[in-house]
């Protein structure tokens, strides 16, 4: 399991910034991501957001708890699988180009709406 810190450091040379440039972008001063990036201290819960959105990973990839960061195709592949689920592919508005940007906590909030409206169904069902 990678540390938090080294992962910060993988995404940022990922991107070809410098710490300075990172820093800069981020808020922070390049004394505080170095330590950051060798673990000598921890971001606060706000801090730790805005990297994984900088990024577009998830708090839980930075934190090591997992191994794969979440690829736009790995998104779509989601909500197909919703489109399936919930039986709206015949929907002509429905253009997964349109979905590629998701993150996985707008892919959340879709599924509850989802569920939301499916649950609505049966009540309405159930009153007929």
């Amino acid at each position: 399991m990678s540390s938090l810190g080294s992962n910060i450091r993988k995404l940022r040379e990922k991107e070809n910034l410098s710490q300075k440039d990172f820093a800069k972008k981020i808020g922070i001063s390049n004394v505080v991501l170095s330590r950051y990036e060798k673990d000598e201290r921890k971001p606060d819960y706000d801090m730790l957001n805005k990297i994984a959105d900088y990024f577009d990973v998830s708090v839980d990839y930075l934190l090591g708890r997992e191994e794969k960061v979440k690829s736009k195709e790995d998104s779509l592949d989601e909500v197909n699988k919703l489109v399936k689920e919930y039986g709206i592919e015949q929907f002509g508005f429905f253009d997964i180009e349109k979905w590629k940007d998701l993150s996985q906590e707008d892919i959340e909030e879709i599924k509850k709406h989802f569920e939301y409206v499916v649950f609505q169904a049966k009540q309405r069902n159930k009153q007929d």
